[in-house]
């Protein structure tokens, strides 16, 4: 069982394989590339498949994945985004949890450094 400091010491960097791109209000579409042979098969078949699913994610998620940098705790992320969101980012780390355990376990869009 892990305790909550060992939870907050968490950090987390971006997949190195991942790519993204950011529009005007800081708004983080994630771009996954969808390169699997059956659809490369299709389109060779000229059947209109796109190269990659956009995600985009909303404004708290894109602040946080912005700031992951293989440096911040999840307690340091957690204060930024109280910071800047306040009251609206509460219940804070129980979101903020469940959302970068998402990204990582789910989506390999980031992973943990320790």
């Amino acid at each position: 069982m892990t305790s909550n400091d060992d939870v907050l010491s968490l950090v987390f960097k971006k997949n190195e394989d991942i790519e993204y791109e950011l529009n005007g209000e800081n708004i983080v579409t994630i771009l996954e590339k969808q390169d699997h042979k059956i659809q490369r098969f299709f389109r060779k078949l000229k059947l209109k498949i796109p190269k990659y699913k956009k995600i985009e994610l909303d404004k708290y998620g894109s602040y946080i994945f912005l700031q992951i940098d293989g440096k911040k705790t999840v307690k340091e992320l957690g204060e930024d985004l109280e910071l800047k969101y306040g009251e609206k980012a509460y219940p804070l780390y129980e979101r903020l949890l469940l959302f970068l355990n998402h990204i990582c376990e789910n989506c390999n869009y980031i992973e943990k450094l320790n």
